[in-house]
């Protein structure tokens, strides 16, 4: 179970910060142990979001059980939807990784799939963020590898609590911990295998980068004007929806 973390302690507005024990971020739960499984249920979840796909599923595994939790899937992104892409990026040779990865292509596509979750998602968001106001905590957020997806909406969570670029952007960046990271998966028999040339062109698919969360930033700025129009007009959070996670999840 990798890149798992209580996000409490950030400062959000009016002096306040985010509980400890009420919001947490992973990345998948497919390969967590009878003790990482023991841990979790110390935790008292109410509800697990996982946000990957069927595909991401399929190749990662179904999440363990947690008896008594309310587990969600939530896909932040169509399996169809880059599927071939993938599928070279597990299997391709270097010339084909080359093609596809190299010249700050792998970066921009990172920085359009932050751009496009923001656009695309905000009914997700939404029903997310109403989700916790209402009740569902302590929740644990999670995506395949727990910095994309799971990080633009824990961002989303944390914008909706008050909390400010800089400190939401410091937590995204610890994903990009030795001990957080992503295992990067490569075909048996793939070309050049897990050699220093393709890991390098893979890096900027697996790294979390202050770019890409910076794109997400800016996409809300350019398309609502702001924070809270976007929650407003875009997620449809009400100010009393807001008022309810803060109470919820927020301390002095």
């Amino acid at each position: 179970m990798r890149n798992f973390r209580d996000v409490g302690g950030l400062p959000a507005a009016g002096g306040l910060r985010v509980r400890t024990g009420v919001l947490f971020r992973s990345g998948h739960l497919a390969g967590a142990t009878a003790q990482d499984a023991v841990f979790l249920a110390s935790l008292g979840l109410h509800t697990v979001y996982d946000f990957r796909n069927a595909a991401d599923i399929k190749l990662d595994g179904q999440d363990i059980e947690l008896p008594g939790v309310r587990h969600v899937n939530i896909p932040l992104n169509d399996p169809a939807d880059g599927a071939e892409f993938w599928k070279l990026v597990r299997h391709g040779d270097v010339a084909q990784l080359r093609a596809l990865l190299a010249d700050g292509r792998a970066a921009a596509r990172m920085t359009d799939s932050y751009r496009r979750t923001v656009l695309e998602r905000t009914a997700e968001h939404g029903r997310v963020v109403r989700s916790l106001a209402d009740g569902g905590v302590p929740v644990l957020l999670h995506c395949a590898a727990g910095k994309d997806r799971a990080g633009v909406t824990t961002a989303v969570v944390l914008l909706a609590l008050g909390v400010g670029y800089e400190a939401i952007e410091e937590d995204y960046l610890k994903s990009n911990a030795a001990h957080r990271r992503y295992r990067v998966r490569r075909g048996e028999g793939a070309g050049g295998g897990r050699s220093a040339e393709v890991m390098e062109l893979l890096g900027p698919l697996f790294d979390a980068r202050s770019a890409y969360l910076r794109t997400a930033f800016e996409t809300i700025e350019e398309t609502w004007g702001g924070a809270g129009r976007y929650l407003a007009e875009g997620l449809g959070v009400t100010p009393e929806v807001r008022e309810r996670l803060r109470e919820r999840l927020l301390t002095a």
